[in-house]
């Protein structure tokens, strides 16, 4: 029984001295990154940590509020108040709805790009009404009966339990979940006209939220966050009427993305990266989504939810699947999703 014992904690010994060193040489590691001689190292890692949900906390451990805050502002877009002019977009009525698949290789990051001829096609499906947890994209696609589709907007991810959208949700032409208060919330999505429309949500209330709803006729939509501080380091506006958005250094860190976007003639281009060492890749950036919609034609374009929960479905199989491990042949669960009609 004593040998037992003595076995016993000499195990927990080793095992504590081993976490202990495993802590310090991570911790010695982030030292370095942040004040090594790269800046450029240590500004992705801000950036980058600053857009997860869960690791938000370790910048904080190596850098003062003030340093970070120094950071974001010198990787950040420059503000971009312009609002989308739908009569730079003709959608072609009589269009096929013949989708294609693109394959996108970045300097740090794979992508793919759906291109969507018929606007009319995509919409926002959901989980209303809502509860605890969510759906997986490919349980979404299946009980919609449609092609495919890709994540959409901000929501409660806590836990993957993924129940609750946040901010404000239409669909069908209904606002499912109406919830307006957050910082730098903006409504994305497509208006009756099959045109995307990208609206700050900045002071509205709830009746505002549905005043401005019907004045836009807006029937399908979902909401992201453009907030830069050393909290979040979220943007929304990638392209409007043709116009790049201006980036300062990296304008963002490195992670997975989705993105949509829309051509002159209606067709929309949705977009998904990859990120966080999948296939040894850190992301994309804010500037890498504006050169990739910029080559495709977007004369308007937006960023979506992204990081674990950036993923892509169509015909019945994941063309881009969560760089969470656990999840790397699914999705997260989701409150709503962009959805593609058969």
């Amino acid at each position: 029984m004593k040998k037992l014992l003595l076995f016993i904690l000499k195990a927990l010994s080793f095992i504590g001295v081993f976490l202990l060193m495993t802590i310090i040489t991570l911790y010695s590691s982030l030292l370095i990154i942040c004040y090594g001689p790269s800046k450029s190292a240590r500004n992705i890692f801000v950036t980058t940590f600053l857009e997860t949900g869960a690791l938000k906390f370790v910048v904080h451990l190596v850098l003062p509020s003030k340093d970070i805050q120094k950071i974001v502002d010198s990787n950040s877009l420059q503000e971009m108040t312009k609002d989308v002019d739908a009569d730079l977009i003709e959608v072609q009525e009589d269009s096929k709805n013949e989708i294609k698949i693109e394959k996108i290789h970045g300097a740090n990051f794979f992508a793919t790009m759906m291109i969507v001829p018929d606007p009319s096609t995509v919409y926002v499906a959901t989980t209303y009404p809502f509860t605890q947890y969510g759906k997986t994209l490919d349980e979404l696609v299946k009980e919609n009966d449609a092609l495919g589709g890709i994540n959409g907007g901000i929501y409660k991810s806590t836990g993957n339990e993924g129940g609750y959208p946040m901010g404000v949700v239409v669909s069908k032409g209904q606002i499912v979940w109406n919830a307006p208060h957050g910082v730098g919330y903006h409504l994305i999505g497509l208006d009756e006209n099959n045109i995307l429309k990208i609206l700050s949500l900045e002071g509205l209330n709830q009746e505002g939220v549905k005043k401005l709803v019907e004045t836009e006729k807006i029937r399908d939509a979902v909401t992201f966050q453009e907030e830069s501080s050393d909290v979040n380091n979220h943007f929304v506006k990638l392209i409007i009427n043709g116009e790049k958005r201006i980036a300062k250094g990296f304008g963002s860190g490195a992670n997975p993305r989705t993105a949509i976007g829309q051509r002159k003639d209606g067709t929309l281009l949705l977009l998904v990266t990859d990120g966080r060492g999948a296939s040894s890749h850190l992301g994309a950036t804010a500037s890498d989504l504006i050169e990739v919609m910029e080559k495709y034609g977007a004369v308007n374009a937006a960023n979506l939810d992204g990081g674990s929960s950036s993923v892509m479905y169509y015909q019945d199989q994941y063309l881009m699947t969560s760089v969470t491990f656990y999840y790397s042949n699914s999705s997260w669960r989701l409150p709503e999703a962009f959805l593609i009609r058969k």
